[in-house]
């Protein structure tokens, strides 16, 4: 177990992950009955997140969910948990984790990954009337579930887009984390936009781990080599969907002076890697923040949201981070991006899902 983190102020109890329960001035509450009637009496007060593999400070993924969780502890006044996965844990350690945040009171309760879904739809059916939200998953598992997807893909054709254009050895490199259904749209899309834009550019791509084995998120020494190994076979661009082990990448290539791309957040503001910045061309995001936002809104303003919320192009919830001033600079290369983007949101090109 790596951490329980307090928001303004808030506790749960989980005595199997050893999860502290802090109320205001640190006093210690009860863990709740078994039931969701702590939860339906406190809707909208309460909400906890519950991360993925590498939890909050990955500069990725769990640190953009949690940007939404903070921002409703400041602009709608919530008390916020954060809890955190163990490594190699199993689904029945995910159940418990939120069966302990539901009973804790808090709604919505928010899985971050795909990783969460048996266990939500067995949690969720418990507490009828907390919502929960799952990140990454598109199954539906109860009725007061919200599925919050992305269309990655499409963020993803756009980056190699940007990859083809500025790659000078004609050889680019994509590293995913796990090889999963959900990493393969990354690949897809980042394929299928370096082929469109420059054919004959060469992309190598690797996998750091399989399932069950989920270590490729979290491990950044994996990410490192995969990535040292990618530039001695010639790739000068590289973008990673690899969590923690993405950061090891990122590091290897900008001390390689080679260009890097960032999935998720926008990782050229991420302070854990202010130190490889101006190599970081860009980054494909994912409007994580606001999607855990506007879930728990919903939540506070009695309308929870529930079913597929799905973001993409055409709503701002993916795209290509534009603070890098290297790559603002790149005109060509923007308006080949803005062109592509256009024609993706106008359905005159289709992004593949699968490689």
């Amino acid at each position: 177990m790596r951490r329980i983190t307090r928001i303004a102020t808030v506790g749960i109890a989980s005595a199997a992950f050893a999860l502290s329960v802090t109320a205001c001035g640190g006093k210690t509450s009860s863990e709740g009955s078994s039931s969701d009637s702590s939860s339906s009496s406190s809707a909208g007060g309460k909400t906890a997140l519950a991360y993925d593999i590498g939890g909050r400070g990955d500069q990725s993924f769990n640190d953009a969910a949690y940007a939404g969780l903070e921002k409703a502890t400041k602009e709608l006044g919530y008390k916020g948990v954060e809890a955190e996965p163990s490594e190699g844990e199993s689904d029945a350690d995910k159940i418990q984790r939120l069966t302990e945040l539901a009973r804790g009171g808090n709604n919505p309760v928010i899985g971050v990954g795909f990783v969460y879904a048996s266990a939500i739809a067995e949690v969720a059916a418990k507490f009828p009337n907390t919502t929960f939200g799952i990140i990454d998953d598109s199954s539906k598992p109860t009725k007061n579930t919200a599925n919050l997807v992305f269309s990655e893909e499409q963020g993803s054709y756009l980056a190699g887009v940007a990859a083809a254009k500025v790659t000078k050895t004609d050889t680019v490199g994509f590293i995913g984390g796990v090889e999963t259904p959900l990493i393969k749209k990354f690949e897809a899309g980042f394929v299928q936009g370096v082929k469109d834009t420059k054919a004959g550019v060469n992309v190598k791509v690797q996998y750091l781990t399989q399932p069950p084995d989920f270590t490729g998120f979290s491990k950044p020494d994996l990410g490192k080599a995969a990535a040292q190994g990618q530039l001695d076979a010639g790739a000068d661009v590289i973008y990673s969907a690899a969590g923690l082990a993405g950061s090891g990448a990122i590091e290897v290539t900008s001390k390689a002076k080679k260009w890097s791309i960032g999935v998720d957040s926008d990782q050229y503001n991420q302070a854990g890697l202010a130190d490889y910045k101006d190599y970081i061309l860009t980054s494909v995001t994912k409007d994580v923040a606001d999607s855990v936002f506007n879930l728990i809104k919903s939540v506070k303003d009695g309308k929870p949201e529930t079913g597929e919320i799905r973001a993409g192009l055409d709503t701002d919830g993916v795209g290509l981070a534009a603070s890098n001033p290297a790559f603002t600079a790149m005109t060509d290369v923007t308006a080949a991006i803005d062109k592509a983007k256009a024609a993706i949101i106008a359905g005159t090109i289709t992004v593949k899902t699968t490689p």
